[in-house]
């Protein structure tokens, strides 16, 4: 019991400058004042002779719950307090017209204008992150697999690929849809591997970091382009989280054993994918598909014509695939050779 009480008063003398703090004040103050996050209790002493001296008061701090998502109060420059309001975009990131504010912290986003002068409408990527797409990669490359590691690669993904045919058939959207959250898994999970690399042995990457995250955000604005064009069933969003969830795990167990298995899997990934949009642009062609106009926000990214439509969206995708394609079995390529991907350049802005 000793032990305990002296500990419980080393607590409080550790505490209580922060929970605690006194004033004196005048006869006056002699009610408790309640605020939102604070509580005063006063206690009044008494003179010898009865008539009150003195009033000190302890203010306890209880924690505002809440209060940061949910207060709508900033400061102006004079120091008044406003109200303000905080805009929100759509689920692709287009804004809507709500005026967006400095918050609390000072911090103010940023207003973009494209080159005519009118307002950059996308929070999800901005005019410098866009490209033209370079289509005139060749689409016909294909890395022989010579090696055991290789085989192993090249059938693990056509084994993965009969049950996709069997259950999209010719669904070329659906099946776009579930290979991108596919494509965008292995460059996330490479590129937080290699920056936990990179931390551990204090040593840089060779932009490889930057090379495999930038793989990911593209892959990943496949998707937000298909989810414009169309949406996703409850049983695609099931089979998205299962393949997902076995799909990183395996794969982050694959990259910590063996990079170059890992990358030439993405490699044969990737020319799965071009086969995949190949086959979309015959359905296209032929009529079965029909041949909308181009979401907006492809337009924007890939810096396309105002006028394109599906077909032209399909065609930058198989393009982006094909690259992906390239830099994987490079990467690949790297380790077989004995090296690190440090000790080659990456690629960065290889679309």
């Amino acid at each position: 019991m000793m032990k305990g009480s002296r500990m419980a008063g080393q607590l409080l003398k550790q505490l209580g400058p922060r929970l605690f703090s006194t004033a004196t004040l005048g006869e006056p103050a002699t009610e408790i004042l309640t605020t939102g996050t604070y509580s005063s209790f006063f206690h009044t002493t008494t003179t010898k002779t009865g008539v009150p001296g003195r009033t000190s008061m302890a203010w306890v701090r209880f924690p505002a719950v809440g209060v940061r998502h949910r207060s709508t109060m900033a400061m102006n420059k004079e120091g008044e307090e406003k109200e303000v309001k905080t805009g929100s975009g759509s689920a692709g990131g287009e804004l809507e017209g709500k005026a967006m504010i400095t918050s609390y912290w000072g911090i103010s986003p940023s207003k973009v204008t494209k080159e005519d002068g009118t307002e950059w409408k996308w929070s999800c990527f901005r005019p410098w992150e866009t490209y033209k797409a370079n289509t005139s990669i060749d689409l016909k490359k294909h890395h022989i697999p010579n090696t055991m590691l290789d085989k192993l690669a090249y059938w693990t993904v056509k084994t993965l690929r009969y049950p996709t045919d069997l259950f999209f058939k010719t669904r070329y959207d659906s099946r776009a849809m579930l290979l991108e959250t596919v494509a965008a898994v292995p460059g996330m999970a490479g590129g937080m591997l290699l920056h936990l690399k990179s931390l551990r042995r204090f040593e840089h990457s060779g932009g490889w970091i930057k090379a495999l995250l930038e793989e990911a955000e593209n892959e990943r604005m496949h998707l937000m382009t298909f989810l414009e064009i169309s949406q996703p069933r409850w049983f695609d969003r099931a089979l998205v989280f299962a393949v997902q969830g076995v799909f990183f795990n395996a794969y982050f167990l694959g990259y910590l054993i063996s990079p170059k298995f890992a990358h030439r899997v993405v490699g044969y990934l990737e020319e799965e994918a071009i086969h995949t949009y190949t086959e979309f642009l015959k359905e296209l062609d032929n009529g079965n598909i029909k041949d909308v106009p181009a979401p907006a926000i492809a337009i924007d990214y890939w810096q396309m014509a105002p006028d394109s439509t599906l077909r032209d969206v399909v065609v930058v995708l198989r393009a982006d695939e094909a690259h992906h394609r390239d830099v994987n079995h490079f990467a690949s390529d790297i380790h077989y050779q004995g090296l690190e991907l440090r000790e080659a350049p990456a690629p960065i802005g290889y679309h």
